[in-house]
């Protein structure tokens, strides 16, 4: 059934469409599942390129049997949310995160920060609802500050919080430029060191002709849209 747990065949069947490199869709597609099913069950068992449908059999059973009651990882919802939709969303959105490059316990810290209606929790809140050790938390929160995509502050108490606002996907785009910016450096020194008349020296100023002008583009684009962050969604009279 589309809503129940993947069965060992259909790991199998996932197994045969990595090796056939479809998309995750299609795998989904084929075996009537949401494609964050796939998504999901792929990443979490080593990923595309080290998929083992039998080991992944395995580790689910064992993390069914192993698992308890324990303390709600998410903060406390307002009345009328789905705990369990709302965990499902946050597997979810780990998943895409670690897609996009992030290791696996940055991309739970950064869920759980979004997850949370204030957008801010410590170092110890967010390791009781993680459930993690606090040098687990330390070591994602400094790689995320790296790439400003938390920042920290004082609360009353002087603790440090960490959060998440608007303000940071603009700081996070803007970094992002500055990294290509610093390939396009080392490209053009390399164009210098090759010779502009060798081939090698011809592609690496091609790399940097094109992270140049995506820098532009990006940081242009990030200036007009920053008010976007900042206003409200639009609401029907």
């Amino acid at each position: 059934m589309p809503g129940g747990r993947l069965t060992q065949q259909e790991r199998h069947q996932i197994a045969v469409g990595l090796a056939d490199s479809l998309p995750y869709a299609e795998i989904a597609r084929r075996l009537d599942r949401p494609t964050s099913t796939i998504t999901r069950e792929v990443m979490r068992n080593g990923g595309p390129n080290a998929y083992r449908a039998d080991l992944a059999h395995r580790a689910t059973e064992r993390r069914a049997h192993r698992r308890r009651p324990a303390t709600p990882r998410t903060a406390p919802q307002a009345a009328g949310r789905n705990d369990e939709a709302i965990a499902e969303y946050e597997e979810t959105l780990t998943t895409v995160l670690m897609s996009s490059g992030l290791p696996k316990m940055t991309a739970r810290v950064l869920t759980c920060l979004f997850t949370t209606d204030a957008g801010s929790l410590t170092a110890s809140e967010l390791a009781q609802r993680l459930q993690v050790s606090p040098a687990s938390v330390s070591k994602a929160i400094t790689f995320l500050e790296s790439q400003s995509l938390v920042r920290r502050e004082r609360d009353e108490r002087r603790r440090d919080r960490y959060l998440v606002d608007d303000e940071l996907f603009f700081q996070a785009t803007l970094a992002s430029a500055r990294a290509n910016d610093q390939l396009v450096q080392a490209a053009r020194q390399g164009v210098a060191i090759l010779g502009p008349d060798t081939r090698a020296a011809a592609r690496l100023e091609n790399i940097a002709r094109f992270l140049d002008f995506i820098s532009e583009s990006i940081t242009r684009a990030a200036v007009q849209a920053r008010e976007v962050l900042h206003t409200g969604p639009a609401r029907d009279e």
